[in-house]
C-alpha cells in the first residue's frame, strides 16, 4: 500500500503537469488572439477598419515591415497584456449585442471608440508606438519639412505620438476636429 509520502508526491507531480499544460494552453491562446487573422475574424473589423489599415504605411512599406493590430493595441508586457485582454471583453460584449454590427452603427460609434483608444495610448505615453519608434533613433534631417519642425518640439515638450498621429492606421471619424 502506498504511503502518504508517495500519495502527496503523486499529487504534486500530477498537479504540476496539469499546471504546465494549463499554462501552456493559456499562453498559446493569448498569443493566438494577437494574430492578424484573429483580429479581423469578426466582420466589424474585416468590413470597417481592416480595409483602411491595408492602405497605410503600417501594412505595406519600402522596408517590408508589417505592423499588425496587436502591435498597436496590445502591450508586450505580460501583465499589461492580460489587463488589455480582460478589457477586450467589453468589445466582445458589444459585438454580441450588435452595437457596431452594421457600417452605419460602426461609423456612429467611431469617434467614441477612437477617443477611448487615443486616451489609452496617451495614458501609456504611446507605449506600443515606442516599441518601434523613438525620438532618440530618429534622424530629423531625413524627415519631411513638417516632421523636421514638429518632432524636435514634441520631444522637448514631452508630447507622445498619439497627440499628433491620430488617424495613422485608420481613417479619422467624420465628426473629429483636429486642433492642429
Amino acid at each position: 500500500a502506498p504511503t502518504a509520502r508517495y500519495g502527496w508526491g503523486a499529487i504534486f507531480i500530477v498537479g504540476g503537469l496539469a499546471g504546465v499544460i494549463f499554462w501552456g494552453g493559456f499562453n498559446t491562446f493569448m498569443e493566438y488572439t494577437n494574430t492578424l487573422g484573429f483580429c479581423v475574424s469578426c466582420h466589424e473589423m474585416s468590413d470597417n477598419v481592416y480595409p483602411e489599415y491595408q492602405k497605410t504605411v503600417h501594412f505595406t512599406n519600402r522596408t517590408g515591415v508589417r505592423v499588425i493590430c496587436s502591435d498597436c493595441h496590445v502591450p508586450k508586457d505580460w501583465t499589461a497584456k492580460l489587463v488589455r485582454k480582460i478589457g477586450a471583453t467589453r468589445e466582445l460584449y458589444h459585438s454580441i449585442v450588435g452595437t457596431i454590427d452594421t457600417r452605419e452603427k460602426f461609423e456612429a460609434n467611431r469617434l467614441e471608440m477612437a477617443e477611448r483608444v487615443w486616451a489609452s495610448m496617451e495614458a501609456t505615453d504611446s507605449r506600443e508606438c515606442r516599441n518601434c519608434h523613438s525620438f532618440e533613433a530618429m534622424d530629423f534631417s531625413k524627415q519631411g519639412r513638417r516632421p523636421q519642425e514638429k518632432h524636435p518640439v514634441a520631444a522637448r515638450e514631452g508630447k507622445t505620438c498619439i497627440n499628433c498621429h491620430k488617424g495613422i492606421a485608420h481613417k479619422l471619424p467624420e465628426d473629429y476636429e483636429d486642433d492642429d
